[in-house]
């Protein structure tokens, strides 16, 4: 390595360390810095400024001041017109210049840190580091260059630490108001045991399912619903929230399913301009002896149907298009019965397109099997020995999603004890 190659990485290190410390505002990491480089023996600067920049009035304001410099008051201005230096210095990013003192000849420095900020006057540095010296050597402008960028990247780790720390405040928060939603993951609803459970991939996600009891004195009718919003994370979480809130807020009302969805469609295309892929399974359950189920599937995965009494099974196909991709869009209603032992299983594409290491998905028809393979369980078994095989064929795989699923059995005499082990 060059000997100034070596140099600038001891400079570094040295400057690296100085800044480590962990500092509230960006300002107390460069006044921390300006202040132990003049005060260490290690460096040549005799003395040291810091200067912020006002973008709303073209001016520096003075921050701070160290060691042999010119006196001025901390908190003096001065705009760009009168330093016009600092245009310059936005091209150049460091500046040294000598100038006689009254006691002698000193050198003077200047190097911008941070980001500039496009302005009338020209792009100006957000801050200035000023130094100045007694004398001037070959490896003095590159400490300058040196300084300026590692107190450009230490203030570039620390605004993404704070952007990072609000973010995992919001999630957490969103997380919160999601598990609130939430409901207990198994619930009744005459002679229907059901079961749902949602794992989002990171924090929050975009899956979410719901028991929706429409406001009667006797619960004639539970609706079931399983969603996937197309984004991730966040914005994928705040449309999970949005279908939440705007289908119990709907369930009140005596809505045909329909309508019921159509509406969904207007509010989801309305309000989410660039976010509008929604796919959303809605499953109404009636009391009712023959377990006439009515179903409005918006694009979203089929649900599976397991007949007891044949071993087959039939898909619960889409009546109508994603929610919020065309603003006018008809959804049709269709139904089928659950006898006796009859399993329904609702699902996202977090559990289908699962991938192993070798990029095979999990796909529909292992599903079927595990159905097939745990007939006699309760739906609770059903869903939670789905979930784990489905995680067990994924666990070394790159790509993963969020996986819900919803499972509902009509109870009868064979039902098996639901105290059967999972394993």
């Amino acid at each position: 390595m060059h000997a100034s190659g070596l140099h600038q990485r001891s400079i570094y290190k040295l400057i690296d360390k100085i800044l480590s410390a962990e500092f509230k505002k960006p300002i107390d990491l460069l006044i921390s810095l300006v202040r132990d480089i003049v005060d260490s023996g290690q460096f040549v600067m005799t003395g040291g400024r810091v200067w912020e920049l006002d973008d709303a009035e073209d001016t520096y304001t003075l921050c701070y001041q160290e060691g042999e410099m010119e006196f001025l008051n901390v908190g003096t201005k001065r705009s760009v017109v009168e330093l016009p230096v600092m245009v310059e210095l936005a091209a150049r990013k460091t500046l040294v210049s000598t100038f006689q003192s009254d006691d002698g000849i000193r050198i003077y420095s200047l190097t911008g840190v941070g980001d500039t900020v496009k302005r009338p006057s020209g792009s100006l540095y957000k801050y200035a580091l000023a130094f100045t010296a007694h004398t001037l050597d070959e490896e003095f402008y590159d400490t300058m260059v040196v300084i300026g960028s590692a107190a450009t990247t230490a203030l570039r780790n620390m605004q993404a630490a704070q952007r990072e720390k609000r973010m995992r405040k919001d999630l957490d928060q969103a997380w919160e108001i999601q598990q609130g939603l939430v409901p207990d993951h198994a619930t009744t609803f005459h002679d229907f045991d059901i079961y749902g459970i949602s794992v989002p991939e990171s924090v929050v996600g975009g899956d979410y399912f719901d028991y929706l009891y429409p406001p009667e004195e006797e619960q004639t009718r539970l609706g079931l619903v399983i969603s996937d919003a197309a984004s991730k994370g966040l914005p994928a979480a705040v449309q999970a929230l949005f279908v939440s809130g705007a289908l119990r807020m709907a369930i009140q009302f005596q809505t045909r399913i329909s309508t019921l969805i159509q509406r969904l469609n207007w509010l989801i295309f309305d309000t989410f301009p660039n976010e509008r892929f929604v796919t959303l399974c809605y499953c109404e359950l009636s009391k009712s002896s023959n377990g006439l189920v009515l179903y409005a599937n918006a694009g979203h995965c089929p649900p599976i149907h397991y007949i007891a009494a044949t071993g087959q099974v039939e898909y619960l196909m889409p009546t109508g298009g994603i929610l919020g991709i065309v603003e006018e869009q008809p959804f049709g209603v269709e139904n089928v019965n659950l006898r006796a032992n009859d399993i329904l299983v609702l699902y996202t594409d977090g559990l289908t397109e699962a991938q192993n290491a070798t990029g095979a998905p999990y796909g529909e028809e292992r599903i079927v099997q595990l159905i097939r393979d745990h007939k006699d369980s309760s739906a609770e078994i059903i869903a939670q020995l789905l979930l784990a095989d489905v995680q067990t064929y994924s666990a070394r795989a790159n790509y993963s999603d969020d996986k819900t699923l919803i499972v509902v059995k009509r109870r009868g005499s064979q039902t098996a004890s639901p105290s059967q082990p999972l394993a």
